[in-house]
């Protein structure tokens, strides 16, 4: 049994029988809530976490100490912190059928919402309109076909317009150079769909903010066909990078990493032995706070890499099961997070990667991190 076997997937297995239910409640509970009333949380980053009873948004101070808002059966993937300084929202990953928003200052659940009928979350949604509006990524259960919701956060995030993503299982999307940029994972890996399968039939569109109007779908080519397309970041000056995923684990270099370029996606480069290490998954991607490099990381690789913004690679580092990545407000710098419960502040400085500090806590990281950009 491998590393990962030992963490986040060990504990979703035995969260198996909770992950299952359809409609979750969550509850911020008497401990958070006394939390509360005692003093504001510090955030600085948002992460989800498996802690004790199921899953919960996690608030992760300057100094790394965690702290976790709520609880509930349905695996939280991804964390979008409102421009209004005060709130976020925790969306659940295919097949989770539950988002929250939560105070990320007070450390209480405040309301939850789902997806449009006959569908799933794929873990990943994105404020808009200076936070009036909510985007979220879901999925068709029969056809798995991509549908774009947009909704009202005063209406309790009622659905007003929803688009195709063109494309078969969307994962992430996000706004990006005037446009609404999403990956359409196709075919995911390691799962049971995925098995026999070598071609992922995963694409990159980009929608009309407003219309949600398919402007241009960038593809891989046939030799690079096995990729699932999952995870974007993007930068000012107009860089978009999509990390991937590989149906196939032949042995092939293939890169897992792409800039985002219209109808093109440009691989970034590596030595081949820095592709095999990533072992055909990238959990997580992330671009610095200067936009000058970009981070991606891989739990099974057990190993966190760093790039240029050119795309010229700059070296690894290991971090055991570590997947979650956010930048931090430096040039240079990364947080990661890993299912083992460490924290890890890495560092790019003169063409070398190092860790710069680390922090253990007592709870099991799930595939990301976010920088909480406002301030309250």
């Amino acid at each position: 049994m491998g590393l990962l076997d030992l963490s986040r997937r060990s504990l979703l297995g035995r969260l198996g029988g909770l992950v299952a239910v359809p409609r979750v409640l969550f509850a911020g509970g008497a401990a958070s809530a006394a939390h509360a009333q005692d003093h504001a949380l510090d955030a600085q980053w948002l992460a989800t976490a498996g802690v004790e009873g199921g899953f919960a948004p996690v608030v992760l101070s300057p100094d790394y100490a965690a702290t976790s808002v709520g609880a509930g059966g349905q695996r939280l993937h991804w964390v979008e912190p409102s421009p209004d300084g005060r709130t976020a929202v925790a969306v659940a990953r295919r097949p989770g059928t539950t988002a929250i928003l939560f105070d990320r200052q007070a450390g209480v659940v405040l309301a939850s919402f789902e997806p449009g009928e006959g569908r799933v979350f794929s873990g990943h949604g994105r404020f808009i309109d200076g936070g009036r509006r909510f985007l979220a990524v879901e999925i068709e259960r029969r056809s798995g076909q991509g549908v774009v919701t947009r909704r009202v956060v005063e209406a309790g995030f009622a659905i007003e317009a929803e688009w195709a993503s063109s494309g078969l299982g969307p994962h992430d999307m996000l706004p990006a150079g005037g446009a609404l940029v999403v990956a359409n994972g196709g075919v995911e890996p390691h799962t049971p769909e995925a098995v026999g399968a070598e071609i992922a039939g995963a694409s990159v569109a980009l929608l009309d903010p407003v219309t949600g109007e398919t402007r241009t779908v960038a593809a891989l080519g046939d030799d690079l066909a096995s990729l699932s397309l999952r995870h974007l970041a993007s930068a000012p000056g107009g860089l978009t990078v999509v990390a991937a995923q590989d149906l196939l684990a032949d042995g092939v270099a293939r890169p897992l990493l792409y800039a985002v370029e219209g109808e093109a996606l440009r691989a970034f480069d590596a030595p081949d032995e820095e592709w095999r290490g990533l072992r055909t998954y990238v959990g997580s991607v992330a671009v610095d706070a200067s936009g000058g490099f970009v981070a991606a990381a891989s739990p099974r690789g057990n190993r966190i890499a760093v790039w240029q913004r050119d795309g010229r690679f700059v070296g690894s580092l290991p971090l055991v099961d570590g997947c979650g990545l956010a930048p931090t407000r430096e040039r240079g710098q990364f947080l990661a997070t890993s299912g083992l419960g460490e924290v890890v502040l890495i560092g790019v400085d003169e063409g070398e990667v190092g860790v710069i500090a680390r922090r253990r806590q007592s709870m099991r990281f799930d595939n990301h991190a976010t920088l909480v950009v406002s301030e309250i």
